[in-house]
């Protein structure tokens, strides 16, 4: 069974003391590839590290990530992601998108952020990584105005209800669901198994949102495992059809 983590922070420092053996822990169980995004320049090192330690399985996005676009410092970190998309070795990118949860005060310019790596990312033919923390109809504004055949890629830890699935699904976005939907008060669950499973991709965000029963607990790719489990309580299929079809899904998107 093979199953692909389509969003990891592998570079966190969560994983400082024990990162080899975190990833020992995700290829036995079954994790092939790990998709890594982008937060802004300060972890570049760290990403590139880890793609050199593991360079079948570790694919690596660039962006600049919402909660780092700051008026003093956005225009250069664009500057630096743009730079860096140019040498055509990243699979997407991502992480963008709007965050309102910590800051409201920046929400023009990220939006403007996430428009013109939208843009890029279409130029390029790359798939976009969505970050949206309550800011649907702020992320929706955006790509409304972006909606072409170019525009694709993934809704990144999926928390909307159905009518926002349905509508990231008409902007071919694919949804990206991880421990939030073992949540008892995750509210995806109760609605997923209507969204065909050829639009969803596994993920975990590790090092957060861990699923049951490691919820409040640092997170790690090998749980990818026990979201795919739940899907397939939800979907009432065996584990092993929603892996298949889950890591097509990630495949045929970042193009592997």
């Amino acid at each position: 069974m093979i199953l692909i983590d389509t969003h990891t922070h592998l570079y966190s420092e969560e994983f400082e003391n024990d990162r080899l053996e975190m990833m020992q822990r995700a290829l036995a169980a079954g994790v092939e590839h790990f998709f890594v995004p982008a937060i802004d320049s300060s972890y570049f090192e760290g990403m590139q590290h880890i793609q050199q330690l593991y360079p079948q399985n570790v694919h690596l996005m660039m962006g600049l990530h919402p909660c780092y676009v700051k008026p003093d410092t956005f225009e250069q970190e664009l500057a630096f992601v743009e730079q860096e998309l140019a040498k055509g070795s990243y699979v997407a990118v991502g992480e963008i998108g709007v965050d309102l949860y910590w800051d409201k005060s920046t929400l023009k310019i990220q939006q403007q952020a996430f428009q013109t790596q939208i843009q890029w990312a279409k130029k390029l033919k790359l798939p976009i990584n969505i970050h949206c923390r309550d800011a649907f109809d702020e992320v929706f504004e955006v790509l409304e105005q972006e909606k072409s055949d170019d525009l694709f890629g993934i809704f990144h830890c999926f928390t909307g209800d159905f009518s926002q699935a349905q509508r990231a699904l008409n902007l071919n976005m694919k949804l990206g669901i991880g421990g939030v939907a073992t949540f008892k008060n995750g509210k995806i669950d109760q609605f997923l198994n209507q969204i065909p499973l050829n639009h969803i991709v596994l993920e975990t965000d590790a090092p957060y949102l861990a699923p049951v029963p490691y919820r409040g607990k640092r997170n790690e790719s090998s749980y990818v495992a026990l979201v795919a489990q739940k899907l397939a309580a939800i979907y009432n299929l065996p584990v092993t059809e929603i892996a298949a079809q889950t890591t097509k899904n990630a495949l045929n998107i970042f193009k592997l």
